[in-house]
């Protein structure tokens, strides 16, 4: 992957490779620690809403909770994170945790790049169909 980031007096923009941009750290757009928390969740849902297939359609909501804790004293990496994955819908729950579990185990790089590196990651799963 390649791409860019660049100081615009006020904040920053980034542009991907294939040309997307968005801002990062000024009054309208998150943290770079907030992005990369996000960046987890999001690629954590993806699994979930990839791997249920077929039945996405009998799915109401599908989201994900965060609450993190970072050290104290610099660098103020993440020590801990939670999700509450909150699903409703008509789907098997026992599907649902199936990819969760995969999901954290095997299929999210973000989340993976962030335990390998030392963060207790914790998970429930609120689910009603």
């Amino acid at each position: 992957m390649r791409g860019s980031v660049a100081w615009n007096g006020h904040g920053y923009d980034g542009q991907t490779e294939g040309g997307k941009r968005f801002s990062i750290y000024d009054q309208d757009s998150p943290s770079p620690m907030e992005m990369v928390l996000h960046a987890h969740a999001t690629c954590s849902l993806i699994d979930v809403i990839g791997g249920l297939k077929d039945r996405r359609g009998n799915l109401k909501e599908a989201r994900v909770e965060i609450d993190s804790s970072r050290a104290s004293e610099s660098p103020r990496v993440f020590e801990k994170i939670h999700f509450v994955y909150v699903i409703r819908g008509d789907v098997p729950e026992a599907l649902v945790d199936r990819i969760i579990h995969q999901s954290h185990e095997k299929l999210c790089s973000v989340g993976i790049m962030l335990t390998r590196g030392g963060v207790d990651l914790t998970w429930e799963l609120d689910f009603k169909s």
